[in-house]
Formats: structure tokens, C-alpha cells, sequence
């Protein structure tokens, strides 16, 4: 049986991910931050409903933190990992303008401690580093493996950082390490400080009569959104190549927020115009204006290509939100995962029911 440590598991792709490589087979490990309250909501359910599969569930949770660097080095030299997904980060684009110095430790620094645990302990694993697209900022679209780093955020300075010390070790230590450079995929488990969710739970609130407004920022900047799940796999189909690599992922289609506020609120019979308001506090100091994948270097190589659209992900979410708040839904995100997946995917009711 494979064993996998997943760092940031508690967040939208970690759990996402967990499901995968359980159903898979997969003894899961996971890096979690010891605190005072339980944060380990979007992983609960795992031990409940183990894919129908019976039995125990092989999920063991590690007290651990990526500013910690003995920490890492006792877990990774204890579990002996077959694979290591190196999610954790502080990952929101808007706060690592409030918290440069703590996004460069985490997100940047995090990362060097990983590989340096994995290099000090002697153990032949396979890394996955989460990259990300706003490493591109500025560059013109469509973005791929060869195009330049144009950062405008600490985030995304903190990201590229993390991308070359990735391959430093690749090339310097001979380590298999591969970058997986995604483009931002959604889910009705993204963080609620983020857009998109930020947009279908204020949709369903307005719906419910919890909430009058929405109060957004540049509504222009377009992005390349694809459905998180489908992103998780991916990372999976990295590390079970012969060599290691580094590859763009993507849908190659760019919308824009405005765009999504039509799909959204339109899908209900709603105008987002009567209830969204632009706030200043919402801007970033720089902005990343246009991002789009070229993602043919993994439908080549990965055997991988999305099945969710951006209409229908904009469903997904908004059908996700309304049932957590016990409205009637249209239903269409519900068929589109029933008719698209099956194995380890499933509908989404039982884990974002959890936030209540």
C-alpha cells in the first residue's frame, strides 16, 4: 500500500485530494495546525463515509507546521511517504499585501523546509510543490511552461520562489519534484474569502433574506476557472511519471468576475446589478488584470484534459450554497457531477452542510 502526506489537507484541494488517494488505495497522512478550535471540517466526513468502501479508514491526521522545520523532519522521516503534496501556504492574494512578511515565511519558506526534510531525512519520495498562475501577473496570455514570471503580489513572489527552489532541488539533489502550476479552480469547499464563493454564498444569503448587498472589488479582472476536483487528480497523474516535470494547469478560457456574477445570479432569475457594490477596500495594490492557461503540455503528456465548464462550475457552487442554507435549487450542478463523475467524486451537500 502507498503512503502520501498531504500538507494543507484541511483546505479545499487537501481534502479533495485525500478523497482521491483513499479511494485509490492510498494510506493518507496529513499535516495539520494544532489550534484551538477544530478546523478539520472539509475532512470530517472522510471517517463517516469512506467512499462505501467499509472497513477503517486510512487517514491519520500529524500535529505539525511548515515554520517548523523539526517538526516536518520527525513526520516525514516517521511516515515514510511514497508521495508528498505540498499544499499548505497562505494562499489568499489580498492578504499577502497585509501580510507580505508571514506570506514569505509560509508560502515561501514553508516550502524550502519541506525539501530540506525530505533531503536531510534520505527518503526517495516524490514532491509535489502547488504553484500557481498568478506567478505569471503581468505576462501576456495564454500562459505556459515557458512563459516569464511577472509577480504582482507578495503571494505570487512568495510562489515563484518556492517554484525555483523546487527545481533547484530537482537538479541539485536529484530529488523527483514536480511543480504543478494551476490556474484557479473553484468549489463549493473554496474558502469563503475568496470570489467566487464570496459571490454564491452572498447569493444564496440575499436569497434567504440574511443579506441586502454585495460588496466586491475590480469586477474586469478575468481568470481561467476550472473545478477543483479535476485539478487534485492532476496532481496525483504528476507523480506517477517516469521523470519529473513541471506543467501548467488549466481550461484554457478566461472570464471575468462580472462574467461570473452573470452565470451566477442569472442561473436563479436574479439581476447582481440590483445588489453589488464596488468597494475600494477590495482592490489590490497591484493588479493582475488577465490570466489564461495553455494547458497542451499536460492534455500531451497527462492524458488530461476538464470536463466542467465554467457555466456549469458556476452551477455546482450556487446549487452547493442554496441547499446549505436549505433553498430549493435549480439542480443542475447536482445532475452535472451525477452525469460527469462517479468512483471517488460525489455530490457536495454532506461537506459544505458541515459550515452550518
Amino acid at each position: 500500500m502507498k503512503k502520501a502526506l498531504i500538507t494543507g489537507i484541511t483546505g479545499q484541494d487537501g481534502s479533495y485530494l485525500a478523497e482521491l488517494l483513499l479511494h485509490k488505495g492510498y494510506e493518507v497522512h496529513g499535516l495539520i495546525r494544532r489550534a484551538s478550535t477544530f478546523n478539520t471540517r472539509r475532512i470530517d466526513h472522510i471517517y463517516h463515509d469512506p467512499h462505501g468502501n467499509g472497513g477503517e479508514v486510512n487517514l491519520h491526521l500529524h500535529y505539525g507546521d511548515v515554520s517548523i522545520p523539526d517538526s516536518l523532519l520527525d513526520i516525514i522521516y516517521n511516515v515514510q511517504p511514497d508521495e508528498i503534496y505540498h499544499l499548505a501556504a497562505q494562499s489568499h492574494v489580498r492578504v499577502s499585501f497585509d501580510m507580505p512578511e508571514y506570506t514569505g515565511d509560509v508560502t515561501g519558506l514553508g516550502t524550502i523546509r519541506i525539501l530540506e526534510a525530505i533531503r536531510k531525512s534520505g527518503i526517495q519520495t516524490r514532491f509535489y510543490q502547488a504553484s500557481t498562475s498568478e506567478m505569471f501577473g503581468a505576462a501576456k496570455p495564454p500562459q505556459n511552461e515557458n512563459t516569464y514570471f511577472e509577480p504582482r503580489s507578495p503571494y505570487a513572489a512568495a510562489k515563484a520562489y518556492a517554484y525555483w527552489m523546487t527545481r533547484n532541488y530537482r537538479d541539485g539533489y536529484h530529488l523527483f519534484a514536480c511543480n504543478g502550476i494551476l490556474f484557479n479552480h473553484e468549489s463549493p469547499r473554496r474558502g469563503e474569502t475568496f470570489v467566487t464563493r464570496k459571490i454564491t454564498r452572498a447569493l444564496a444569503a440575499i436569497r434567504a433574506g440574511q443579506q441586502n448587498a454585495l460588496y466586491l472589488g475590480n469586477l474586469d479582472a478575468r481568470r481561467d476557472w476550472g473545478y477543483a476536483p479535476e485539478y487534485v487528480e492532476v496532481m496525483w497523474k504528476m507523480l506517477q511519471k517516469d521523470s519529473p516535470a513541471d506543467y501548467v494547469i488549466g481550461t484554457g478560457e478566461s472570464h471575468s468576475i462580472r462574467e461570473f456574477l452573470d452565470e451566477a445570479f442569472g442561473y436563479v432569475g436574479m439581476d447582481w446589478n440590483e445588489y453589488v457594490h464596488i468597494d475600494p477596500r477590495y482592490f489590490r495594490p497591484t493588479e493582475v488584470d488577465f490570466l489564461m492557461a495553455d494547458p497542451s503540455r499536460a492534455r500531451a503528456e497527462l492524458d488530461w484534459q476538464p470536463k466542467v465548464t465554467f457555466r456549469n462550475l458556476v452551477r455546482i457552487m450556487v446549487d452547493a450554497d442554496l441547499e446549505l442554507l436549505g433553498l430549493e435549487t435549480p439542480g443542475e450542478g447536482k445532475q452535472i457531477l451525477t452525469e460527469q463523475f462517479g468512483g471517488w467524486h460525489r455530490w457536495e451537500h454532506q461537506v459544505v452542510s458541515m459550515e452550518r
